[in-house]
């Protein structure tokens, strides 16, 4: 079913703000402008209803565990988030993780994005796909379900490599650990992809998955300013692997951006993120200002 931004910010009923200003700054992403109004209109019904799943998510356990005879496990929920390259779906992330944790029955949300799951550069130049990186060939698939296989299991504690945006390479022997959290959150380009014939999917363990969607141009547009945020700020730092890009000019760093985006980014959500966003339970879609507009559930 499809719900206008007004219906479905009537949604929250009285689930109240806990975040502020100042936290909202610290969560958003370079160059999105998402304001307070943004999270009370569409964020905070999408808490309750995530509330809600996690709820009946834990009853259907209880209900399992008594036919079986079984005493009642802790079983971590899983909250899949997808999305294009600069279409803000790790903002999304971030506020959901923030929002989640605030509630009483989920205190212990964990957050983990699938490029820690990347291979290292090395391994993609061996491979012959560095130019391919965040396309679906260039992540290490199994290791990326055999982890959030162990946390769905109930282990105490799964360890995922750490990735970092700045030397834009997996940190050798850099670790984030996991700790049978109430939820963790996955989010990343193609955690909704199928799983090839005979093997399982990551999104296999989801107990709920949100797709963040806007217009391929729109999306375009946000990645070039971003793009230019990030050559007069992060690129500037010499650890950075794109320190080159800071040293072109403004023009020349929009070819740079533009081709990028066209060669790399584009060709990835056309081919592989978008068609996936059916799979979905559901999509946030986001007008040109960034704001979501229209929300699509899934009603089974």
């Amino acid at each position: 079913m499809e719900l206008s931004r007004e219906q479905w910010s009537e949604l929250r009923k009285n689930t109240p703000l806990t975040l502020t200003a100042e936290e909202l700054e610290e969560l958003r992403g370079l160059d999105d402008p998402i304001d307070l109004t943004e999270v009370t209109d569409i964020y905070l019904p999408l808490t309750r209803l995530l509330n809600l799943h996690f709820t009946g998510s834990k009853q259907r356990s209880s209900v399992l565990s008594a036919f079986l005879g079984h005493p009642e496990e802790r079983v971590p929920y899983i909250l899949g988030i997808a999305g294009s390259v600069a279409v803000g779906k790790s903002t999304t992330a971030r506020l959901l993780h923030t929002l989640l944790a605030r509630w009483p029955e989920h205190p212990h949300v964990e957050l983990v994005t699938t490029d820690s799951f990347l291979y290292p550069n090395a391994v993609l130049e061996a491979k012959g796909i560095m130019q391919r990186k965040g396309f679906p060939e260039s992540y290490d698939r199994r290791a990326l379900v055999r982890f959030v296989a162990e946390v769905k299991a109930g282990a105490a504690e799964v360890q995922a490599p750490v990735y970092s945006h700045l030397e834009y390479d997996i940190v050798p022997g850099a670790v984030q650990t996991v700790k049978n959290p109430d939820i963790l959150i996955i989010e990343g380009l193609n955690v909704l992809q199928p799983a090839p014939p005979t093997s399982l999917a990551v999104n296999d363990y989801f107990d709920f998955s949100i797709y963040v969607d806007a217009k391929a141009e729109d999306i375009r547009t946000w990645y070039v300013e971003r793009f230019h945020k990030l050559r007069r700020t992060a690129f500037e730092d010499p650890k950075s692997y794109f320190r080159h890009i800071a040293e072109l000019s403004h023009e020349e760093a929009t070819v740079f951006a533009v081709n990028v985006w066209r060669d790399i980014n584009e060709r990835n959500l056309v081919e592989n993120i978008a068609p996936t966003r059916g799979r979905a339970d559901l999509v946030l879609k986001k007008g040109a200002d960034h704001a979501v507009r229209r929300v699509r559930l899934r009603r089974t």
